[in-house]
């Protein structure tokens, strides 16, 4: 199992989180000028990298709230952790 470090709670085990997603994904500026085909891309299509990744995790059994995780999809190693809003750190920055 994985130990995730909550930047607001601390470390606590995997099944105290649910994953989110890619994070970083851009919102369009205007969805309803979005072709059935560019909704769908914005929806459904994101990086499956084989190496870092930033992903959005929420501590649904903690605090319940959003923040960033860059981890290995390789190893599943945890690089770096930081809130919503911060930018990657250059340490473990992924993308």
């Amino acid at each position: 199992m994985l130990l995730i470090e909550c930047p607001y709670c601390g470390a606590r085990d995997e099944t105290e989180y649910q994953y989110g997603g890619e994070a970083h994904v851009p919102y369009p500026e205007d969805p309803s000028q979005l072709s059935d085909q560019e909704w769908a891309e914005y929806l459904f299509y994101r990086n499956n990298p084989k190496g870092l990744l930033a992903e959005r995790w929420a501590h649904t059994a903690g605090c319940r709230r959003w923040f960033n995780v860059v981890r290995d999809t390789v190893t599943y190693e945890i690089k770096a952790v930081y809130r919503m809003g911060e930018t990657a750190p250059q340490n473990g920055g992924a993308r």
